[in-house]
Formats: structure tokens, C-alpha cells, sequence
């Protein structure tokens, strides 16, 4: 088990960054994403190592990149599979989803 209250971090590294979480064993789950000009992301990647599982680490990833992506004035577009499913999911997204 980890820490639920575990730090989001994000690396940002000019056209791509991700998101990620770190346990106390130094496992990661991450989220990736790709900058699409100024205004635009693309969710590429999530990934939930077995020390994440259960806790709600993926969804965390998702809604700080929603949140900072509102905050910033940016459109989603989630190509990876689990953030597709989290959009589905959270209507309440609509306003950052790249229609």
C-alpha cells in the first residue's frame, strides 16, 4: 500500500511532460502528455504500477491535468484509453474536452 496523499508532480519538458506520483519503494504511476501548440494537450499515456492499484492513483493523474488545463485555458484530447474512459466518466470535464 502507498499514501494516498501522495504529491502529484509535473515534468514539464518543453513540447511533452507527464504527470506522476511516487511511492516511498520508488515506484511511479504516470500520465503523459504532448503540447499541441499553446492551447492544446494530448493525454498519450497512463500507467498504474500493482503499488498503485485500488487507490484512485490514474484518476488523481487525470483530473490534476483537467484542473490545471482549465485553470491555463487549455483543450484535452484524450487519446489514451484510460483517460477517454475518465471524460466518459466526469461529464463535469465537457468545458477542457477537445470537441
Amino acid at each position: 500500500m502507498t499514501d494516498q496523499t501522495a504529491e502529484i508532480v509535473l515534468e514539464d519538458k518543453g513540447s511533452k511532460g507527464r504527470y506522476f506520483l511516487r511511492s516511498p519503494q520508488g515506484d511511479e504511476a504516470e500520465m503523459t502528455f504532448t503540447k499541441i501548440g499553446e492551447h492544446q494537450i494530448i493525454i498519450d499515456h497512463t500507467e498504474v504500477p500493482d503499488a498503485f492499484r485500488g487507490q484512485g492513483a490514474g484518476l488523481r493523474l487525470v483530473t490534476r491535468a483537467v484542473e490545471d488545463a482549465r485553470a491555463a485555458g487549455k483543450k484535452i484530447i484524450p487519446l489514451c484509453p484510460f483517460a477517454n474512459a475518465q471524460f466518459r466518466r466526469h461529464p463535469e470535464w465537457a468545458d477542457v474536452l477537445k470537441g
